[in-house]
């Protein structure tokens, strides 16, 4: 069976990787889930939810050190 091929993490932005995740649930949720390949769809799962972790957390430092800014110049 051939492996899923999948696009460049690292390259991709939030949106994408969310809706990547998004469709990896629906497929393991629906009848066409392919056992074979499961475990590289549930890798591939984690990994983009590690992501989308990631850039939500970059994305709040970045939010508090602004206002953390704005609040001093009041």
């Amino acid at each position: 069976m051939e492996e899923p091929k999948f696009n460049d993490i690292s390259k991709m932005s939030f949106s994408e990787c969310l809706s990547e995740l998004e469709g990896i649930v629906r497929m393991m949720e629906s009848d066409k889930c392919d056992i074979d390949q499961l475990a590289a769809y549930t890798t591939r799962a984690t990994v983009l939810l590690d992501t989308c972790r990631s850039k939500l957390t970059a994305t709040d430092r970045e939010l508090q050190k602004i206002l953390s800014g704005t609040g001093e110049n009041s």
